[in-house]
């Protein structure tokens, strides 16, 4: 299996050049997002759950994300993650997915853990303007996940400005190739696809 990381701010395209490579990919790839591992806490009330910081890399699951990639990478299967973004809890469908000759892993602090830094074969970081991002972010938090512009506002400014500057920025270092352009990047896509279909079995991805 090729595992591949894609990291970069929050609205910087990471899905949407995972999504690219996907549907470029000859054979079986499947592809993870770090959103679904946010740590649960049912018992915390929902305004408490509302004001969590989850752009801090504590807000993330990291052993359990460890845990299903070295699963994956080794031929086993995990149960499918999933997040609720309305009510901030976990809704994991306990639905059984995997393996795959690809695997692609994309998240805000995909590089975070270097236990998961060593299991990729191949890291991106991609490189945004933040006004950028904060134009895609505001988009996507409206029209998929159900919240408000003041509250979309509110934790930009609390939280997500502060943690790219804290922390993602830097995770720049560990990437193989940077990525300027953004998702919508065709040639990266063009050019990382044709490595993974000429260089990796799809004996190996069924």
């Amino acid at each position: 299996m090729l595992l591949i990381g894609i990291c970069g701010a929050s609205g910087s395209g990471k899905t949407t050049l995972a999504e690219e490579l996907m549907r470029r990919v000859n054979g079986r790839a499947l592809m993870l997002h770090q959103d679904a591992y946010y740590r649960h806490h049912p018992d915390m009330p929902f305004e408490e759950r509302r004001k969590l910081n989850y752009d801090h890399p504590d807000a993330f699951d990291h052993d359990l994300i460890y845990d299903d990639l070295r699963r994956l990478s080794e031929g086993l299967p995990i149960t499918e993650k999933n997040y609720d973004f309305s009510a901030h809890l976990r809704c994991d469908s306990g639905r059984e997915i995997g393996p795959a000759g690809v695997l692609i892993f994309e998240g805000i602090h995909a590089f975070y853990d270097a236990r998961v830094r060593d299991l990729l074969d191949f890291k991106l970081y991609i490189k945004v303007d933040m006004d950028i991002c904060l134009l895609r972010r505001v988009h996507r938090d409206i029209m998929e996940r159900g919240r408000q512009i003041d509250d979309i506002s509110e934790q930009y400014l609390a939280t997500v400005k502060p943690m790219y500057e804290r922390y993602i920025r830097g995770y720049e270092e560990y990437a193989d190739v940077i990525v300027t352009r953004g998702g919508r990047a065709q040639r990266i896509a063009d050019v990382l696809a044709c490595y993974i279909n000429q260089n990796f079995s799809q004996s190996g991805a069924d």
